[in-house]
């Protein structure tokens, strides 16, 4: 009986051994979504789990964008770090200058054999994540650009007409003193307003934010967001705060909760508020493209992207390596692209999921949702306008909304809290320069 029993565990021993040897390799994959856009990519992942037996891709939430990256960084330092990391744009700089760190995306799918081809990401979206010789260090994920939401029923309501011209603040100005005089409570909100109101109000109006192309061509940059069209406009968005006219409500989505809630008539958001807006809104809504000064720089030139990347990391196996990049591969392939921009908001990174949208009907039965899109991509980029790579810049963008929230509650001129913003961050950008000489 004995020699039976040995004999059959043997044998069992000997059946699991192949299948132990091919187990499926396991890739972890941080990132910084809840709700809605966390189910997404959730769905995702299991998608690509089902479509193949060879890896298993882990998705992690940890925190908002800053948590996720600084949980990327400890993570590292303690040799526990995940394959895949999900870092907003704001840390690009900061990511490149991770010397060691980092397994540039282009050597890694060229290393893993994954289909890859730079030039299928649309150039405004590329260009940030990309090195001076045109080789990507990241994978664009989840890119947006601010776009200006319209409550129609909120305009309706203070007898104000819902397609009345909203291209420039000029127009943008007078609407939001007719939805006051209406009756309207919160006339305009806006969330992450450093992103909307300086970041990408100085690429649309074509003036630098920074030194150097933005810190593109340098670190020994130095802000300039302290210029004539920045507080200019600060100015007027501090007049409106102090008239009621504009509602502030936090530095980063807060405002979003309002929106959605119906509470106000005018919001600037990410494009990628469409999943939110969507899902919630019990009111007619559209989206239009974000306003600017008619007569200020060259506007409009093109907005430029929020959202994040996908940043390898090393130290890990050469047969986990293969794994992220064919998960990478099947994140940029067209359909998934194309699906994720439908469902989310977020840009199509590839020019061939945008056109897979459009000949696919979405954009004439979701009439606005192609604004993004036309908006980002209607001019080439210029120096000023192809985005930002600051050092520090999580930082930075906390001493910004300091001096914002002063011109917001009338204790600072917008000249004064943009001279002091840049004073700052200068301190803050040669502490940066300094160490990674």
């Amino acid at each position: 009986m004995k020699k039976t029993l040995l004999g059959a565990l043997a044998a069992s021993t000997a059946l699991l051994s192949p299948a132990m040897a091919t187990a499926e390799t396991e890739i972890q994959f941080w990132h910084a979504f809840t709700g809605r856009l966390g189910e997404l990519v959730k769905a995702q992942v299991e998608d690509f789990n089902a479509s193949q037996d060879t890896y298993t891709v882990v998705e992690s939430h940890k925190g908002n964008y800053s948590e996720t990256l600084n949980a990327g960084i400890a993570a590292f330092r303690a040799g526990e770090q995940p394959h895949i990391l999900m870092v907003f744009e704001v840390g690009t700089a900061t990511m490149m200058s991770a010397g060691g760190a980092t397994k540039p995306v282009y050597e890694v799918m060229a290393e893993s054999g994954a289909t890859f081809d730079p030039d299928a990401y649309i150039g405004s979206v590329k260009g940030y994540y990309t090195s001076t010789d045109g080789d990507m260090l990241s994978l664009p994920f989840n890119s947006s650009t601010p776009v200006l939401w319209v409550n129609r029923d909120a305009f309706e309501a203070a007898g104000v007409d819902p397609d009345t011209d909203l291209s420039t603040w000029q127009k943008v100005g007078e609407t939001l003193d007719a939805l006051k005089a209406g009756g309207e409570d919160c006339p305009l909100v806006t969330a992450w307003q450093s992103w909307i109101h300086l970041e990408n109000f100085s690429a649309y109006h074509d003036v630098p934010f920074a030194s150097k192309d933005n810190g593109f061509a340098g670190l020994d940059t130095e802000l300039m967001l302290n210029g004539e069209a920045q507080v200019a406009h600060l100015t007027a968005m501090g007049e409106w705060a102090q008239d009621g006219k504009f509602i502030y409500t936090g530095r980063r989505n807060e405002g979003g909760a309002n929106f959605r809630s119906g509470e106000c008539a005018l919001f600037t958001e990410s494009s990628a508020g469409y999943a939110g807006i969507k899902a919630e809104a019990e009111f007619d809504f559209d989206v239009r493209p974000l306003p600017y000064w008619e007569g200020v720089g060259n506007a409009p030139q093109n907005t430029i992207i929020g959202g994040a990347s996908l940043w390898v990391l090393e130290g890990h196996e050469a047969e986990e390596y293969k794994g992220v990049g064919e998960f990478l591969a099947y994140l940029s392939s067209t359909n998934v692209q194309a699906q994720w921009h439908q469902d989310t908001g977020y840009l199509p990174i590839t020019a061939a999921a945008g056109d897979a949208t459009k000949e696919a009907g979405f954009y004439d039965e979701n009439p606005g949702t192609d604004v993004a899109v036309m908006q980002m991509t209607a001019k080439e980029p210029t120096a000023n306008s192809k985005g930002l790579r600051l050092g520090s810049f999580d930082q930075i963008r906390g001493i910004i909304d300091e001096e914002l929230e002063a011109i917001w509650s009338g204790d600072k001129s917008a000249q004064e809290a943009m001279d002091s913003a840049k004073e700052r961050g200068d301190a803050l950008l040669r502490r940066f320069e300094s160490a990674n000489k």
